[in-house]
């Protein structure tokens, strides 16, 4: 008989949690095998149902120790209704209620460490710990690997580490056609010629949008970026001080025609095939960094920081010798040094960029597919269930 994993996260809003629910639960309907989802909901909860996966409407995101000991007692019966051989857990306060439930069902718990998961507050790794109680506990990069071995000390035999998958189909520049990055172009206000710097990631201060800025005055003060725009896409979020703050830089610069904030991308194959180079200034360490991995799939060279597990997708010297490198690397918080990297990449010239491009889309199928994540997680849940989910799964891909 067929597997039922029950996978749980708070909501199905965009997000790398997210999106691997739906991309998971993809899998598993490949697979032979029934995909739920319990969840409050959210912009991804159409795409779960088109998938043949099933909604089921949770009270996920409720933090309160109560209802987090409610919904255990509320999935045990879910569990037992529905016959779920296994349960996934993809966020923390549902981890907890998911942890209880698969104790008291006698079912294997899993849980994926998808963040860094700030420590500062007293008891927050405690909180924390719950996504290291799994079963077996995926990590999605070395870098969570290493995090959640030095935080919660398990060992190798409950600790499996699959990264983040790029849709290599999704972000294919051979498919993108041009309709659509003029459009992009149009909206953001860039003449035809002009080389875009793109920075995605939504507008918070640890996502480096002011070293960003900065290292565009640098480079503007010193000429040469007559053709040069740099675009920074992300939502607010209800950040709008820190929006306004941007903006003040911008003005303040007199950097109107060179940078631009757009908002929110919905486009992002399309953003990567727009830009001629992509920056990633996070000051904080990224779990995986889907930007980096992201770009590089549509051959887009990446500039970004020395932090977390974006040395695991952006290749660059000294790490590997000049001709294997993908991008630059950077010390966090040093706009000087942004700067360099960004003049150094927008000077390469046309034969360099186009070799460059080729290595880094080439790195990205090789080492960070969707297939190649969804194939590790199936794979975790067989050596739970013996169920054969992940033969299953490449005999229908």
């Amino acid at each position: 008989m067929a597997a039922t994993i029950l996978q749980i996260i708070p909501r199905l809003d965009t997000g790398g949690a997210e999106l691997a629910t739906l991309e998971i639960s993809q899998a598993l309907v490949k697979s032979g095998a029934r995909a739920l989802v319990a969840s409050e909901g959210g912009r991804l909860s159409q795409a779960i149902s088109e998938a043949g996966g099933e909604l089921i409407a949770f009270p996920a995101a409720t933090k309160s120790p109560l209802n987090l000991w409610t919904n255990g007692r509320a999935l045990a019966r879910l569990i037992a209704r529905e016959g779920v051989d296994l349960i996934h857990a993809r966020s923390r306060a549902p981890a907890w209620s998911a942890l209880s439930a698969a104790r008291a069902s006698g079912i294997p718990f899993v849980t994926t460490y998808h963040g860094a998961y700030g420590i500062g507050v007293p008891l927050k790794n405690a909180y924390n710990s719950v996504m290291a109680r799994g079963d077996l506990v995926i990590a999605n990069s070395h870098f969570t690997a290493d995090l959640i071995r030095a935080r919660h000390g398990i060992g190798a035999e409950r600790l499996r580490v699959v990264h983040r998958g790029v849709d290599l189909a999704a972000f294919d520049p051979a498919d993108i056609q041009p309709k659509r990055v003029t459009a992009l172009r149009k909206a953001w206000g860039v003449k035809d010629r002009a080389r875009v710097v793109l920075h995605a990631a939504r507008l918070t201060g640890w996502k480096g949008q002011r070293e960003v800025i900065e290292a565009a005055r640098q480079l503007s003060a010193r000429g040469g970026l007559e053709d040069v725009v740099f675009v920074l896409a992300g939502d607010a979020q209800g950040r709008e001080d820190y929006a306004n703050e941007l903006s003040a830089m911008i003005k303040g610069y007199d950097l109107a025609d060179v940078v631009r904030l757009v908002g929110h991308c919905g486009d992002m194959a399309g953003a990567f095939a727009a830009a001629h180079i992509a920056v990633v200034a996070s000051n904080e360490p990224e779990a995986f960094g889907r930007a980096a991995a992201e770009a590089q799939a549509m051959g887009c060279p990446v500039v970004a920081t020395d932090l977390g597990a974006v040395r695991e997708t952006v290749m660059a010297a000294p790490r590997v010798a000049s001709e294997a490198a993908t991008g630059w690397l950077v010390e966090a918080g040093d706009a000087a040094a942004l700067a360099r990297a960004l003049g150094e990449a927008l000077s390469l010239g046309k034969s360099a960029r186009a070799a460059m491009s080729a290595r880094a889309r080439a790195h990205i199928a090789e080492n960070f597919s969707l297939q190649r994540m969804r194939a590790g997680t199936l794979q975790v849940y067989d050596e739970l269930l013996d169920a054969g989910l992940a033969a299953a799964f490449e005999r229908a891909h």
